[in-house]
């Protein structure tokens, strides 16, 4: 979907639209981006960042509060009308999901126009627009869905892979963030036809393990195959405080009030997921340079608040109790496996 809780918001008040705005915290407050419309990303606003910061970027930057609810219910009509065509549907996100189409025989088996039907239908449905990604596999249908944004679309067809793959810039293969581009651009790779001229034994010794995919990648080819049921690997509760805190009793109270409402989703998501099995819990805190830490314990069931308490602490202690800006408790999870055949995937 394109911006699509800022989508949501311009959608139902009409008045917002044209003008920079942002789903997320308030601009004087610990908040964060959500997501920005494309007329806030022209300042250089954008997911994930400071309240603050893109206030600074954009003095007239209108922020409106997020409300899961109505995107929740936007994403459950979406989702409907995958499925309308496909049972094979993977979703990433509310507003992003894999869908194999192999074996749709409407259009006489095109998947573009395929696509062209569903983005239709999708507006007719929500007022929203779509962009898609129609390609072999699910690498290239993710890079596909980003190129004619927003509402467009764009098809790799398998003779065309070779073409398509070489002059594309390395920032778009998974893996390679941007310091790591840095880097390679240093050393004169800059597009995935540079990288195919290294061996297996050479991406190995620059990316670890993940060379072995980054050879696969870099030439276009992902065997990774559409899950039905995309399962959660994690499930986490944090909050960003207005003023830091830096005291150990404030530290407990917050952490108290942090795992209770953790305890409200646990409870939700067990009710609905069975077979899910935990395989550990996390702190994270981050600091008020805006440094990130997390730490683990194995356990194999639900530590009680007494357990994670103690362990909370333990690290809040070991960083000599820095102030921090942000506190989250988690757990790691795990699930049965379940797998399908590979086919042709599209983004939307």
């Amino acid at each position: 979907m394109d911006c699509f809780y800022a989508a949501v918001e311009m959608r139902d008040d009409p008045s917002l639209r044209g003008r920079p705005m942002a789903v997320g915290g308030r601009a004087h407050s610990r908040g964060v981006i959500t997501t920005a419309n494309y007329e806030a990303r022209k300042f250089g606003v954008r997911s994930a960042m400071p309240s603050s910061q893109a206030a600074r970027l954009c003095p007239d930057l209108v922020f409106v509060p997020p409300n899961f609810k109505k995107y929740r219910e936007a994403s459950g009509i979406i989702r409907e009308i995958f499925l309308s065509y496909t049972p094979l549907v993977e979703p990433l996100s509310l507003d992003e999901a894999y869908l194999d189409v192999t074996k749709v025989d409407l259009f006489s088996g095109s998947a573009t126009l395929l696509a062209q039907e569903i983005r239709k239908k999708i507006y007719e449905q929500t007022s929203l627009t779509a962009s898609a990604g129609i390609a072999p596999n699910k690498f290239l249908a993710k890079v596909a869905s980003d190129w004619k944004k927003p509402n467009g679309q764009f098809t790799i067809s398998p003779k065309e892979v070779a073409e398509f793959v070489k002059p594309l810039k390395l920032s778009k293969i998974p893996g390679v963030g941007p310091k790591t581009f840095r880097k390679l651009e240093l050393k004169g790779y800059k597009t995935c036809g540079d990288l195919q001229k290294l061996s297996q034994p050479e991406l190995v010794r620059i990316f670890g393990k993940w060379g072995l995919r980054i050879f696969h990648l870099v030439r276009g080819e992902d065997d990774r195959e559409v899950k039905v049921s995309r399962q959660r690997k994690s499930l986490s509760v944090e909050n960003t405080f207005e003023q830091d805190l830096s005291k150990l009793e404030d530290f407990e109270r917050e952490f108290k009030s942090v795992y209770a409402e953790f305890e409200k989703r646990w409870k939700s998501f067990e009710s609905k997921n069975s077979n899910a099995k935990i395989k550990g819990f996390v702190v994270k805190l981050k600091f008020s340079d805006f440094q990130q830490i997390t730490r683990e314990k194995a356990t194999a069931q639900l530590p009680s608040l007494d357990q994670s308490l103690k362990f909370g602490l333990s690290v809040f202690k070991s960083f000599s109790e820095r102030p921090i800006r942000l506190l989250g408790f988690g757990v790691r999870v795990a699930h049965e496996e379940e797998n399908h055949s590979r086919q042709l995937q599209f983004d939307l």
